[in-house]
């Protein structure tokens, strides 16, 4: 697994924490940005991260801003990305296992730091149960 992270202005304290912290747990990253506080458009690096995601089935993505929700309709644009809004842990356990996730965006104004590091772990842990959810994502892509 390799994790691709990226944000806006809103959410840099947070990917900095974030990359640091999976850092310590051995977990590969690239960071597509941003790399500072000032006022950036979140459509620049979720389509980054995005692009990186869906080019690799093996990468999961974390993409942060102030509510989670641009940064998420942006990279749910992309083919075969399936991004998911998540404020707290079993969100995050079900758009995984049953939804197969491949994006965790969260809204960095609205989580402290103990509450995004649960959401962070159960995402990369939870494996997809597959079965009849993956008759379902296969109905997602309208091609």
């Amino acid at each position: 697994m390799n994790v691709k992270i990226g944000c806006d202005h809103a959410g840099f304290t947070i990917k900095e924490y974030l990359k640091n912290y999976l850092k310590n747990k051995n977990i590969p990253l690239e960071d597509f940005g941003t790399f500072s506080y000032e006022s950036v458009d979140y459509p620049d690096f979720s389509h980054k991260v995005a692009q990186s995601v869906s080019e690799n089935n093996s990468n999961l993505g974390i993409l942060i801003c102030g509510s989670g929700n641009g940064i998420c309709m942006t990279a749910n644009k992309h083919k075969n990305i399936r991004a998911a809004l998540c404020w707290n842990d079993e969100i995050a356990k079900m758009a995984r296992a049953h939804n197969n996730a491949n994006i965790l965006c969260l809204p960095g104004r609205y989580l402290n730091i103990m509450e995004t590091e649960k959401i962070v772990d159960v995402f990369l842990n939870t494996k997809f149960e597959g079965g009849r959810h993956e008759n379902r994502i296969k109905k997602i892509e309208n091609e």
